[in-house]
């Protein structure tokens, strides 16, 4: 039996989980989404993950045509359908069916999507042995022109840069903000161990406030690492002990080289090595 999709309250085939060309959400990517992670059945983080999606779409004025308590049963009712305990959720809300022109008000019904799949972001390889990373070109958008708290459908910014790591050839990419400092990955925030101290760049430094990144934040705080929301330049990450990124998706992955320098002693770092263990014990009480 192959997967099924929410669509708008109906579970629908994969191959005829379908929306309108007119949708803005393709024509022009007015739209918010959350990705979402399950691990034995359970949707990690579950509330957490739809209020940042319903704060998202209150920020660009799009409303919900569900409570937050009846996409969370969507979300798990989507899962159970195809039989799914350990999964990726990929949570759409588009601005729904339009005209060709930029007006909203011309949508009238927003599109509710829901789809529940399995997930790779990086090989079992990079966990084990680490991930290079290259700074790229292409700078974070401008956080007074797009909040980053704003999980939009337009992620043509960090394609971009996801282009340029990939020509330079690894899979990630750091992106600086206007002002030359670090502001986080493609699709991962990121973070350093330096000093003693557990470092990753501030919200205003023009990154999304990941929820895997303040599960992390809180794992270090129980071990008494002290953790420092600070402006990181390249010369703080070549110079850091560790390095490691955070997603939902790629939960923790080490970083052992950027822009062609080794970063400590080249390999997986001892507090991103316990920090993914305590978080792989987190993830085993998902909820």
């Amino acid at each position: 039996m192959g997967l099924k999709v929410y669509i708008n309250g109906e579970l629908l085939e994969k191959e005829n989980a379908k929306i309108s060309v007119y949708d803005h959400g393709l024509l022009y990517g007015d739209g918010v989404f959350e990705g979402i992670r399950a691990y034995r059945g359970k949707v990690f983080r579950c509330e957490a993950h739809v209020n940042r999606l319903y704060d998202s779409a209150k920020a660009i004025g799009l409303e919900i045509p569900l409570s937050r308590q009846e996409m969370i049963d969507a979300i798990y009712e989507t899962l159970n359908a195809n039989d799914l305990e350990d999964a990726y959720i990929r949570v759409v809300i588009t601005r729904g069916t339009g005209t060709l022109g930029l007006d909203p008000n011309k949508c009238h019904e927003p599109q509710i999507i829901i789809i529940t799949d399995t997930i790779v972001l990086y090989p079992k390889d990079f966990y084990q042995n680490g991930l290079e990373l290259v700074t790229v070109p292409t700078v974070r958008n401008h956080p007074a022109a797009l909040s980053p708290r704003i999980k939009s459908l337009n992620y043509l910014n960090n394609i971009l840069a996801k282009i340029e790591a990939l020509q330079s050839g690894v899979v990630e990419a750091i992106m600086l903000n206007k002002d030359g400092y670090v502001a986080e990955c493609t699709g991962d925030n990121l973070f350093i161990f330096s000093e003693g101290k557990l470092q990753t760049p501030p919200p205003h430094a023009g990154i999304l406030e990941g929820i895997t990144r303040g599960v992390v934040m809180d794992l270090a705080r129980e071990i008494d690492i002290p953790v420092e929301e600070r402006q990181l330049t390249r010369f703080d990450l070549y110079v850091a002990d560790e390095c490691f990124l955070t997603g939902t998706a790629a939960e923790i992955v080490p970083v052992v080289r950027i822009d062609s320098r080794d970063i400590g002693d080249g390999q997986p770092g001892k507090l991103t090595r316990q920090l993914r263990s305590m978080f792989q014990e987190e993830t085993q009480n998902a909820g």
